[in-house]
């Protein structure tokens, strides 16, 4: 196991353990919060629900999780430690003193900092080329992008490995060109939040109306093409450059306060509190991380199908995944019910058992030799008829494993019979379908190419001599 120490249990720090631990790492963690513990294992369940629905394939198993009194025992033997403490530079400077006392000199040494440069933590330090800015956004444990800033005293090989590590917690690790307060992200939010605090103050607009303004419009938009690509689509078939001939002169007009910010009175603070409360007060903060994260997988899911922005970071991710171990019966899919495949009653909806089927039969397809390019090429398997028997309610976050049998695997048919089964290990459902091979360029039935056919057969033989399943052949109605 590789292990994690993260400095600081808060929502940031708590993330960080989460996203670490669901991706097989082990995690220490030190916070003298006596509601760390607590606080982190709120964070987790969260996660637990959240972060496996974005894939189709199983994470790894998780790591071990433990909290230490000690910060030498916490950071001993660590490959990366995290340090989440609150945003003093005096207080930086002593914890990392502190961590690099006791921990391996190779081990990177990462701040969640939203403000200092790297070369202001590394001041004084032990080891400055150890420390690099690793700036994250909540929720940690699904938001993908990380902000890594090295400064002139960041050797190259430290911030390699650094954005190796995280890509391989399925993190979008963007290496800052050039140290800056408050590096890329972050500025633009604080560009925002200035010009909000003056609508608000103004009278323009309350606090829902300004969220409204982002959640139905821009925001949709930069979720997947952030400014600058969407500014281009808007220039139209003439691009950026007439885009920015059009709109650039506006940016002289005197539209923007963003260069002062409105005094923090007591009336404005209580006037956006009271407000925030108005418009969000009705659920509690566990209620609303759980209804953003849900929002985010569906959101993040859309954009997994087209590969779009964090989308194509989560297929990077899932890629690298390991395959189920072989058993007597191939595993064609193993990961987590996601909440958008639940329905009224609380359970697996019944078409994404069909669903969760079709992912098998895409799976084994892959494993004869039907696979991507080999469909590119003109040849696939069709779905001519399937027979679903549902027998076990599923819910959302349950574990769900399918195995297939090849009933029959010859000429242009395979047919096949997939168990579901739910995280206790019982079987929730069987799916028996029948497919025939098509040319896809005449569109008709075909023979399969000789590598195929062979793979297949291979799979029938082996198969041959098992039992058939209980439920085979069966139709609607039939008694049992």
């Amino acid at each position: 196991m590789t292990t994690a120490a993260i400095i600081g249990g808060g929502v940031i720090g708590g993330g960080w353990a989460a996203r670490f631990l669901l991706n097989g790492w082990d995690v220490r963690v030190f916070d003298p919060d006596p509601q760390a513990e607590r606080k982190i294992g709120e964070v987790l369940a969260n996660a637990r629900r959240a972060l496996p629905s974005l894939y189709d394939k199983a994470l790894p198993p998780e790591g071990k999780l433990s909290f230490h009194a000690d910060m030498a025992e916490a950071v001993s033997d660590a490959v990366w430690i995290q340090e989440s403490v609150p945003e003093r530079l005096d207080l930086k400077h002593k914890i990392h003193k502190l961590i690099q006392q006791h921990a391996p000199r190779d081990a990177i040494l990462g701040s969640s900092t939203s403000g200092f440069k790297p070369s202001e933590l590394q001041e004084g330090a032990l080891n400055p080329g150890q420390i690099i800015v690793a700036h994250p956004f909540n929720p940690v444990y699904l938001l993908p992008l990380v902000e890594l800033v090295p400064s002139a005293a960041t050797p190259d090989a430290v911030t390699q490995r650094a954005s190796a590590l995280l890509t391989s917690v399925g993190m979008k690790p963007l290496v800052v060109r050039k140290e800056i307060d408050a590096h890329i992200a972050d500025r633009l939010l604080e560009a925002v939040w200035r010009e909000g605090l003056w609508l608000i103050k103004d009278g323009i607009c309350t606090t829902e109306e300004l969220d409204d303004a982002i959640r139905f419009g821009f925001g949709l938009r930069w979720a997947q093409m952030g400014l600058f690509e969407t500014y281009r689509i808007a220039g139209g078939e003439a691009g950026m450059k007439h885009f920015m001939a059009q709109f650039g002169p506006a940016l002289e007009w005197p539209w923007t306060k963003l260069m002062d910010v409105p005094e923090f009175t007591d009336e404005l603070v209580d006037l956006i509190a009271s407000q925030s409360d108005a418009q969000s007060g009705h659920m509690s903060i566990r209620d609303l991380e759980r209804l953003r994260d849900d929002n985010l997988v569906g959101m993040m899911r859309a954009l997994k199908k087209s590969g779009s922005g964090a989308g194509g970071t989560i297929n990077s991710h899932e890629a690298m995944l390991p395959d189920p171990e072989p058993a007597d019966l191939p595993v064609t899919v193993s990961r987590r019910i996601p909440q958008s495949w639940t329905d009224y009653n609380g359970h697996m909806n019944e078409a994404k058992y069909l669903e969760a089927a079709a992912q098998a039969t895409d799976r084994f397809m892959e494993m004869i030799g039907c696979d991507a390019e080999y469909i590119a090429s003109g040849g696939s398997y069709f779905t001519v008829e399937s027979h679903v028997r549902f027998l076990n309610e599923m819910h959302e976050g349950d574990a769900l494993t399918i195995t297939t049998q090849v009933l029959k695997g010859e000429g242009k048919k395979m047919h096949l019979f997939h168990r579901l089964l739910g995280s206790d290990g019982k079987l929730a459902a069987t799916v028996e379908t029948l497919l025939l091979h098509m040319d896809m360029k005449a569109r008709v039935s075909a023979l399969p190419s000789d590598e195929v056919a062979a793979r297949l057969t291979a799979y029938a033989t082996a198969h041959a001599g098992m039992p058939l399943p209980e439920g085979a052949g069966r139709h609607v109605g039939q008694k049992v």
